[in-house]
This record gives C-alpha cells, structure tokens and sequence, in this order.
C-alpha cells in the first residue's frame, strides 16, 4: 500500500499522524511530502521513511498513492495559509487513492456533523481507519 502524508504550516499533524502509523503498522511505508520543507523534515524526524517537499511532489505521488492522509485543507486551494496551492488541491482531490482528512477550523473549512475531538484522537481514527483497509485487502 502506498501511503502518502501531506501536510503544511509546521508538520505538526502530519508528525503525529506518522508516529502512530509507525507505531500501529512498523513495517507500513509511509512517504512524507510537505508543503513546505519545515513540514517535510518533521514528518521525516517522526519516522517517515521518505519525503519530498513542494507542488510537484505532490502532484506527482498523488496519481498511485492508495491512501492519501491529511488535514481537510489539502483539497481545498489556497488553504494552510496560501501553502496549497490549487493544483495541489486538485491532485489531491482527483487521485483515485482514498482519502482520510481530518477536519481542521483553521482552513476557513468547516464539516458539519464531524466530532470536535483532539488531534490525538483524530490521529487514533486515522489509524483504526488503516486498519480497516489493511484488513479490506483493497491495498496490496
């Protein structure tokens, strides 16, 4: 399964979402692109085992990753501060992969009926989300 983490602004959810999956599935290789390199080397820090920072590694590793992980501001254009850009939102959005976002109020985007939970908690469904398709088989 190829599992892709896009995160911005300081990585900080992206950090903590690779540090559960590694917990949660050590052998799960995770790839790490950041929308800005602060964000890319704190993922790659919390045990990401490759990263690339920037549009086009975006664009790129969303045509064949399964699973695409991140805050809800990755398909919205413009968001995380202007840092995703709107050919960014639309790889994201148009990648066949399936998509666990998690819904964030700082992007100006906001999802009613979710659950207002802590990011660690958010981080925690994220991987019983994982496990779910991993048990699925719908990725190899």
């Amino acid at each position: 399964m190829k599992l892709l983490v896009i995160d911005g602004q300081g990585g900080k959810m992206g950090k903590a979402l690779v540090e559960e999956i590694k917990t949660a599935f050590p052998d799960q290789l995770i790839i790490a692109v950041g929308t800005n390199s602060i964000a890319t080397s704190t993922m790659l820090k919390a045990g990401a085992d490759m990263g690339a920072t920037g549009e086009n590694p975006v664009i790129y590793n969303c045509r064949d990753a399964d699973v695409i992980i991140g805050p809800i501001g990755i398909i919205v254009a413009n968001s995380l501060l202007g840092e995703v850009t709107p050919a960014m939102a639309a790889a994201v959005s148009g990648s066949q992969a399936c998509k666990i976002l998690i819904p964030s109020n700082k992007c100006n985007s906001h999802v009613v009926g979710t659950q207002n939970l802590s990011l660690s908690e958010y981080v925690k469904l994220v991987t019983e989300k994982i496990a779910e398709l991993k048990t699925e088989n719908r990725y190899q």
